[in-house]
């Protein structure tokens, strides 16, 4: 279940991000929104996973929701509060409350997402004290390559 087994402490965010994003070019080449995600732990990445909501018909299968589900059984529990999710787009409400129940140590994400940004654009499900768990977030790293992502995939299915 450990496709990439370099250690994260030689890997840095930007490094991270380029395997979510190679994650994100495989969703794209299936017809998929290319969103793809990783989930670090332990020291070792535990989940690496795309869009898969064409394939499968579930509109919850949305790359962060299929990583975390991953990781949760890589490593036996529910509880990744020692874990990092890397994500090229900003996660929506869906995946920023799957990263919140999951009690995820850190999201980094890529693109913003005007249109359901929820850590950060609209809403910032990490930083609610109102809820009974706050994570950190950076945000923005490889945002330009994951955005040109995004357009290029949409300007192709418009086109």
């Amino acid at each position: 279940m450990n496709p990439h087994p370099e250690e994260p402490a030689s890997l840095s965010d930007d490094d991270l991000m380029a395997l979510a994003l190679a994650e994100a070019h495989r969703a794209g080449e299936q017809g998929e929104v290319p969103v793809g995600a990783v989930v670090v732990a332990g020291g070792r990445i535990v989940a690496s996973r795309h869009n898969e909501r064409e394939a499968t018909g579930d509109p919850t299968a949305h790359a962060e929701v299929l990583a975390l589900r991953d990781a949760a059984a890589e490593l036996g529990s529910w509880r990744l509060d020692e874990a990092t999710l890397v994500v090229t787009l900003e996660p929506c409400p869906l995946c920023a409350g799957a990263a919140w129940a999951s009690r995820i140590d850190r999201v980094v994400w890529g693109a913003p997402n005007p249109d359901a940004g929820s850590l950060g654009s609209l809403y910032h499900l990490g930083s609610d004290p109102r809820l009974n768990h706050e994570f950190h977030v950076t945000a923005g790293v490889r945002g330009d390559e994951c955005a040109a992502l995004l357009t290029d995939f949409f300007s192709r299915r418009r086109g």
